[in-house]
């Protein structure tokens, strides 16, 4: 039997913007449609499957709790936040801790601080500290992403919260993990990485604290961020091995710390997209797909 050349357009079309298939697209659609939403299944979807950029940012506002189950009820909650973030943002106005010139993601910073009662005061303002920076990385990320002020400053604050929450506890043990999973894929690489002490100085705060904001393009970030928002961090360990297994070949020819984490921190963007992919069947190979995997 032929091939329907409109059967394979379909798919082709299906699988670049982020489904495998018809039916994938289907399922997305009927979660989408119930009332109220049923958020358990929602995200097992995003961890079984990508989440194409046309459905991802309301799923990952029901998934982080922006929106509530209730989609008849999605207006009403929305203005609520509009309010909010006017409010906060109006206050920090008059009290001259922002200004019209004053850059959105230090608006998002300055909000966070003062909802979480950590806003110092204006004779004390000091240079960003390192929690400060990790903040600012990703809501920079995600205003590439995000192109509503009001929803990227909920996103990015509901997202961190959520990560603190979540992997808080997890988080100082994920090098220990990607040592462990590193040993199963690639022991030579390894080998390299301790005996020319890289291993220990590996960028893990860009890694797992920053979720990888500011070292893959938004592109492939967000197929990233769609794991960790439905409820596992592991993910970050895993694209973390892929990312030394892609690279090995330059890293096995450097033998100092600070060359590794040079390299590192600003490596090549132009295959991002296939170590991610790479890092999801890592991922699925070793975790399956679990709901609260850490």
């Amino acid at each position: 039997m032929a091939d329907d050349p409109q059967r394979n357009f379909r798919s082709t079309y299906y699988e670049k913007v982020g489904f495998r298939g018809v039916e994938e697209k289907k399922s997305l659609e009927i979660l989408l449609k119930d009332n109220p939403l049923d958020v358990e299944k929602l995200s097992t979807f995003s961890q079984r499957f990508p989440l194409p950029s046309m459905y991802r940012i309301h799923v990952w506002k029901v998934l982080l709790g922006i929106l509530p189950p209730h989609s008849d009820s999605h207006a009403l909650v929305r203005q609520y936040r509009v309010d909010q973030f006017e409010d906060v943002s109006g206050a920090l106005t008059v009290m001259r801790f922002i200004h019209a010139s004053t850059p959105q993601t230090e608006i998002y910073l300055r909000m966070f601080q003062l909802e979480n009662h950590t806003l110092p005061r204006r004779t004390e303002l000091r240079p960003p500290d390192a929690e400060d920076e990790n903040f600012l990385a990703i809501a920079r990320a995600m205003e590439e992403i995000v192109d509503d002020p009001v929803d990227c400053f909920w996103l990015v604050r509901c997202f961190i919260n959520q990560f603190k929450h979540k992997f808080g506890d997890s988080i100082p043990h994920l090098p220990k993990s990607l040592e462990h999973f590193l040993s199963q894929e690639d022991v030579c690489l390894l080998s390299h990485l301790k005996a020319s002490g890289a291993l220990a100085s590996l960028p893990y705060s860009l890694w797992f604290r920053r979720c990888f904001a500011g070292c893959l393009p938004e592109s492939s970030l967000q197929r990233v961020w769609d794991k960790v928002i439905s409820g596992s961090c592991k993910i970050l360990v895993f694209v973390a091995v892929e990312i030394l297994l892609s690279y090995k070949i330059m890293i096995m020819g450097m033998n100092q710390p600070d060359a590794v984490y040079h390299f590192l921190t600003n490596m090549p963007q132009e295959n991002t997209d296939a170590i991610v992919t790479k890092a999801i069947d890592l991922w699925h190979k070793y975790c399956g797909t679990p709901m609260h995997s850490v």
